[in-house]
């Protein structure tokens, strides 16, 4: 034995304590993909298996994009989940699982949840913290979430309010790849192999532009040169999402590098649905929470009429155009209740809710009317103040209709620059736009926590739209953070914050470029039930709150 050899050389190892001479004890264990107990003796790889050792088998694809070698690869971890794939490009590799709750969903809504996290041991790195522990989702983290979210919610059945949790996570990263991407194409594979319902598959990809070239997925180190850092999801025929940052880009190249995208972005699926066919489950019949057509016939009957009247009159406001849907529905439950019907009782609220959809889709596309009276294309009434806290070093009040938002710029020092801890990208940010949505900027109460999803996405949208406009750092060294304060939200507060953030910047003095606004553009779409085919469109532009309720909604975000 090797103990017994060195003893001769060293007296001293003679004296080892007990445990250390111990045999090998066979403990179950997971070795080289292979499943099983470990003999005591060694065996050479020609030795046949023994009994009781179980193969995990595992299946891949691989294929192209660009220049780059991608690879999905599935049950060799996380096999317990509903659906898990592992995705790697060069030496990133990104996990995504799926899971749904067991049961029938009992919710009206469908509750997706969407954790993305990129923990340390990912580049090697112990955090920095005083625990040497990740702690809460970072701003990024946050923002990777959505990315996936998007794409994916719209494709779930209708009626289908099961629990439903995602959770991608960096396996290793080199630095070059943005995990973000890789997470959503990973995560549309998992629900593709799992047995949930899924209108999938999606493909994402990121499209850069460098010296007029376009960049098929660009490394962190060609983002920094590209003027263009456009992220694309699409099913086979239909786009999903557009997540867009440039540097002042025309119109006809935004447009081609969409069409760009959207051929690249396709080649994803077909690996997704070869991967599905090899080791996809069955999908399983679940519950669908749908409303019957007899509930919804009757409820129209006795609500459609009065719906009709609160949208066609102009001078009702947000609220009581809420407070009469209330009394109306309040008025058809008194109905059911004396008619004893207690399956329409069960969905009265949602079968209320679907009549006002078809109220204002028909408004808006037979008559180009919307639930304020105004044309499509027809802005609200603007009003602009600038230096509204003069002590400050910048401010300005935006207000478009009902919906009100107040900036605020300080100018710091650049070591007042934001420290940024994730695995990709600059490890300092010097602009920063922070968005808060109070409670009482829609009259209601509750808590102000920590980090919020919303508030930080609509954020970053504002500062995606004003970091183009910045003066460089070598003319401009100084750390800039503005403040968007919510006062009224009746829609596009996103928008006004882009409008109010560029006025404050120019209030502060900073030499900004240009002067950057910012509107909400909706899609209203009348489909044919049976084929699914957009019979007929309205765009609208400069939404109402109430607008994101009433239609399957694509917002742009032009600025």
């Amino acid at each position: 034995m090797v103990i017994a050899l060195l003893s001769k050389t060293n007296p001293r190892l003679s004296s080892l304590p007990a445990f250390l001479t111990w045999k090998s004890p066979g403990f179950r264990s997971i070795c080289s993909g292979r499943l099983g107990f470990h003999s005591s003796s060694s065996s050479s790889d020609s030795e046949p298996l023994v009994a009781g050792t179980k193969i995990l088998e595992t299946f891949s694809e691989e294929f192209e994009i660009g220049s780059r070698l991608i690879s999905f690869e599935t049950g060799k971890i996380a096999r317990f989940a509903n659906g898990s794939v592992v995705m790697g490009m060069e030496e990133t590799k990104v996990l995504s699982t799926v899971a749904s709750s067991k049961g029938d969903g009992v919710k009206d809504f469908l509750p997706l949840t969407v954790d993305y996290q990129e923990k340390q041991f990912a580049q090697g790195v112990i955090p920095t913290t005083f625990m040497r522990r990740e702690g809460a989702p970072k701003e990024r983290e946050l923002l990777c979430g959505r990315i996936i979210d998007r794409p994916i919610r719209p494709l779930f059945p209708s009626g289908f309010y099961h629990e439903v949790q995602v959770t991608a996570s960096v396996l290793s990263s080199d630095g070059k790849q943005d995990p973000d991407v890789m997470a959503a194409n990973a995560t549309s594979a998992a629900l593709m192999l799992s047995d949930i319902p899924w209108g999938g598959p999606i493909g994402v990809i990121r499209i850069g532009r460098i010296g007029g070239q376009f960049v098929i997925n660009p490394s962190m180190d060609e983002l920094t040169l590209s003027d263009l850092n456009l992220v694309y999801a699409c099913t086979r025929e239909k786009t999903m999402m557009i997540d867009v940052q440039a540097r002042e880009i025309s119109e006809r190249d935004l447009d081609s590098a969409l069409r760009v995208a959207h051929l690249e972005a396709v080649k994803y699926l077909e690996p997704q649905i070869r991967l599905a066919t090899k080791a996809g489950k069955r999908k399983k019949e679940y519950k669908l929470s749908m409303i019957s057509e007899t509930t919804l016939e009757k409820v129209k009957g006795l609500a459609e009429t009065s719906i009709e009247a609160v949208f066609t009159d102009p001078t009702y406001g947000k609220f009581e155009r809420g407070e009469a849907l209330d009394n109306i529905t309040q008025d058809v439950k008194k109905v059911l209740v004396e008619e004893n019907d207690e399956e329409s009782l069960k969905v009265l609220p949602k079968a209320v809710d679907t009549v006002r959809k078809r109220v204002v889709r028909r408004r808006v596309i037979e008559k180009g009317l919307r639930v304020d009276g105004r044309r499509l294309d027809e802005v609200r009434p603007i009003y602009c103040e600038s230096r509204y806290l003069p002590i400050l070093h910048g401010s300005s009040i935006f207000s478009r209709g009902d919906t009100q938002v107040l900036c605020t710029v300080t100018l710091g020092a650049p070591r007042d620059a934001q420290q940024l801890d994730s695995l990709v990208g600059p490890s300092t940010k010097r602009f920063m736009l922070h968005y808060s949505f109070p409670p009482f900027s829609i009259n209601e109460v509750g808590k102000r926590g920590g980090l919020n999803r919303r508030e930080v996405g609509h954020g970053t949208l504002a500062e995606k739209a004003l970091l183009a406009v910045l003066p460089p750092e070598e003319e401009f060294p100084y750390a800039v953070r503005v403040n968007s304060e919510v006062m009224a939200s009746d829609g596009s507060t996103s928008m006004a914050t882009v409008c109010g953030g560029s006025m404050a910047l120019m209030d502060a003095g900073i030499p900004v470029r240009e002067h950057v606004a910012g509107v909400s553009v909706g899609l209203v779409t009348e489909v044919d039930p049976e084929t699914g085919i957009i019979k007929d469109y309205r765009i609208l532009t400069d939404i109402l709150v109430s607008a994101y309720f009433d239609f399957l909604l694509d917002s742009i975000y032009s600025s």
